[in-house]
């Protein structure tokens, strides 16, 4: 192809992406299986009860290595299938990092990941501009972000500089360098991890970089007979996550996420959303309640769990289950609740407890 049809090629490409560049993933060669399906065309006929069996298949795949942590897998996975970004929080040693590379395995779309450091710089992130010699042009490097899922490891010891390199790539999936803005490839889900003991060298993430994750969740340590199993299988060819082999590809993973957006959410049920992130807003004992995103965020949460479980219509259970993961880390204390050792976890409990839920029928 010459120079100039390359050029019109790529015009053509940016003008049907809205003026916006749009950065190709190469995806791994895999086996034949008919006609490839076109822009997730599939996707917009896929019923919501055909979700399950891609989340099972994911969930089965993760705990060959994750063992007696089901509920913090299936948070995990739920919140690939809302599209959403995870924030797995806890101790050294528990298996956050391995929950991570886990999930990334089980798709065979592209995953990169970014170790953040204090001298990780924004350009790593999101990519830079090069000055090509031959061509006498500014040619774009894709930087770690460009990928179908995105392992940032230890987000809280880079710079805040560089923590804010994510900020539009969260929210709009897209990056912006030198005023050109460059498309991220669909699915795209950011799996951060972060130790919150310690706390020398880190760098606490602002509330509008927390406000992006769909879920955070604890791993939590694992119960005596899990841990105990795990003792048993080491050396002995239990799989680790690097072993682990795709169930999945990436247009798996957009279309059980466009068959989840079609789960019916009723009236009553999307007041009870609305009432729950009120009466966050109006606590003496929070500065900061939960957002109209943190809504967004737990119906699709719940959308998502009602699909994975193979209905089509969310039930108050769903999004019972789900707020501690979706709103906790979304609140901030007021100092004297800090004083008095009240915790988001306690907020969200009381919100639970106290906000009337809605009758069947209602």
């Amino acid at each position: 192809m010459g120079t100039r049809e390359y050029e019109d090629e790529r015009s053509a490409r940016e003008s049907r992406h809205g003026g916006a560049r749009y950065i190709p993933v190469v995806q791994p060669a895999a086996a034949p299986s008919g006609p490839r399906r076109t822009e997730r065309d599939e996707a917009h006929l896929r019923p919501a009860g055909s979700v399950r069996p891609v989340f099972e298949a994911l969930l089965a795949n993760v705990e060959r290595v994750i063992q007696g942590k089901s509920d913090q897998v299936r948070l995990a996975l739920l919140c690939l299938l809302a599209e959403g970004h995870l924030l797995i929080e806890d101790v050294p040693g528990v298996g956050k990092t391995s929950l991570a590379k886990a999930i990334a395995r089980s798709i065979s779309g592209s995953w990169h990941r970014i170790q953040f450091t204090p001298d990780l710089l924004p350009s790593d992130v999101i990519g830079v501009s090069v000055w090509n010699r031959g061509t006498a042009q500014f040619e774009f490097r894709p930087g770690g972000v460009f990928a179908n899922v995105v392992l940032a490891d230890e987000i809280n010891r880079a710079s805040p500089k560089t923590q804010s390199a994510l900020l539009e790539a969260m929210e709009e999936r897209q990056v912006t360098v030198d005023t050109h803005t460059y498309r991220l490839p669909p699915p795209f889900v950011v799996i951060a991890t972060q130790n919150p003991i310690e706390l020398e060298g880190t760098y606490p993430l602002p509330e509008a970089q927390l406000d992006r994750f769909l879920m955070r969740i604890p791993m939590g340590y694992p119960d005596r007979r899990a841990e105990v199993a795990i003792l048993e299988t080491q050396g002995a060819g239990r799989h680790a996550a690097d072993d682990l082999g795709a169930v999945a590809n990436a247009d798996d993973i957009a279309a059980a996420a466009a068959g989840v957006t079609r789960v019916h959410v009723a009236p009553a049920l999307a007041e009870y959303i609305v009432d729950l992130v009120e009466a966050t807003r109006a606590r003496a004992d929070l500065l900061l309640g939960v957002s109209p995103r943190g809504a967004l965020a737990l119906q699709r949460a719940a959308r998502a769990l009602a699909a994975s479980s193979g209905r089509d219509y969310a039930v108050p259970d769903d999004v019972r289950w789900l707020a501690p993961a979706v709103l906790e880390h979304r609140l901030i204390l007021a100092p004297d609740a800090e004083l008095h050792g009240v915790t988001q976890a306690d907020i969200v409990r009381d919100v639970l407890a106290r906000v009337p839920v809605p009758r069947a029928g209602g």
